[in-house]
């Protein structure tokens, strides 16, 4: 997306600069014809391509096939995070601290005890609302270990701030040991 940003700012700035350095540039087109071509074909091939990329990249995001995806309950209260890892009976829960398997689909099941939440992760997926009463499902993946912030993205009262959480995404092997010692580092 910033690429393709950059790309329609480099047009722009291209034809301004042409028109501040070169005093009759773009004097035989119409008004009407910069506005056809600065304002529809300049943009369209670039937006076009960006719209494809953009749904691309949120299908496999989509929640789909469950079994699949490695399933994380995150319900939201003011203000925090409590995550229940869904696929192992018996696992505490964590606070504010999300573990994830890398390389694995995360089907996260967004839920609120009060007010309206909004769970995001921006290097991981998209945002979705936890809304008290109602499930929502989204899908995270982390290709890679690491560790990625996480925060409340729909205010939610005084705590709103501090509503955030960490997201740790370690290697097979070692998720699975941090699982059996119960998320013990």
């Amino acid at each position: 997306m910033l690429l393709g940003a950059a790309i329609l700012f480099v047009l722009v700035m291209g034809l301004f600069v042409l028109t501040l350095f070169r005093p009759g540039f773009g004097s035989g087109v119409s008004i009407k014809g910069w506005i056809v071509a600065g304002g529809l074909l300049l943009p369209i091939p670039v937006l076009v391509a960006l719209n494809f990329y953009a749904l691309f990249q949120g299908e496999r995001l989509l929640p789909g096939d469950v079994a699949s995806a490695y399933r994380i309950e995150a319900h939201a209260r003011q203000w925090q995070w409590e995550f229940r890892y869904l696929d192992e009976p018996g696992a505490p829960s964590t606070v504010d601290v999300l573990h994830i398997p890398a390389g694995l689909p995360i089907e996260v099941v967004a839920t609120s005890e009060d007010v309206i939440h909004s769970f995001w992760v921006p290097r991981l997926g998209g945002k979705i609302d936890a809304t008290p009463g109602h499930a929502a499902r989204i899908r995270i993946e982390a290709d890679r270990p690491g560790i990625f912030g996480g925060v409340c993205a729909e205010y939610c009262g005084t705590g709103h701030s501090r509503m955030r959480f960490r997201v740790e995404a370690h290697e097979g092997p070692d998720f699975r040991s941090l699982v059996e010692r119960g998320f013990e580092q």
